[in-house]
């Protein structure tokens, strides 16, 4: 399988209202430039913000980088949001459908996970939580068969 990723094209902090608003029209913005549809641009957006609150809510601020990546030809976006905050107490719980905080698009982890093709979380306790999604411009690439 052929995998290459660019640069990371953005670092942004994650500390303010504002700062959700800089991560949607960033998102928005690459997604656009890179020649994804409507409907892929709005789904990737919408995951960027609720990871974004996330990470501002219960994670106490953190950032988001975003990178450009290519895997068998296909392009397409990493986003990768971090914070240093308490860690997700049950993942099980806060992936599974319908668990929301009561925060945020009430999407939760789990809605953002339907909303891209890549998705996965590291939380510890104590140490912060790292989610990394990725959505390729006309779906996810399919691997190479071994000769």
């Amino acid at each position: 399988m052929t995998h290459s990723t660019g640069s990371v094209s953005a670092r942004l902090p994650i500390h303010s209202d504002l700062d959700l608003v800089r991560v949607r029209q960033h998102v928005r913005q690459m997604t656009a430039r890179l020649g994804f549809g409507l409907v892929e641009q709005t789904k990737l957006v919408t995951a960027a913000s609720e990871l974004a609150r996330n990470a501002l809510v219960h994670g106490g601020g953190g950032r988001m980088e975003c990178t450009e990546v290519t895997r068998g030809g296909v392009r397409g976006l990493r986003l990768v949001f971090s914070d240093e905050g308490p860690g997700i107490a049950d993942l099980d719980q806060a992936l599974s459908d319908g668990y929301t905080s009561g925060e945020g698009l009430g999407m939760g982890l789990g809605g953002s996970r339907r909303l891209v093709h890549e998705f996965s979380v590291d939380s510890r306790r104590g140490a912060g939580t790292t989610v990394t999604v990725t959505s390729w411009i006309s779906g996810p690439p399919h691997p190479r068969e071994a000769p």
